[in-house]
């Protein structure tokens, strides 16, 4: 699936945290934001500022609740 795309960075949950996936970022120079599972057994950091802690993440979640507000 990211094997026609050239980001900066992946940002996905849990259920991508596998070596064989990880390897294959790295040696395209991409940088993952996966968090690691809580039993893996060789801890490994992740960037969570990167992965839910912006302002635009925080921006659209108040616009979509008042988006929601305003429909009702």
């Amino acid at each position: 699936m990211l094997e026609d795309l050239a980001p900066d960075a992946v940002i996905a949950d849990k259920g991508y945290d596998s070596d064989a996936f990880l390897e294959r970022l790295k040696a395209r120079d991409i940088t993952p934001v996966i968090p690691p599972k809580a039993n893996r057994k060789e801890i490994r950091d992740c960037d969570f500022a990167l992965f839910d802690k912006l302002a635009n993440t925080f921006l659209a979640g108040v616009l979509l609740v008042c988006v929601v507000l305003w429909l009702n």
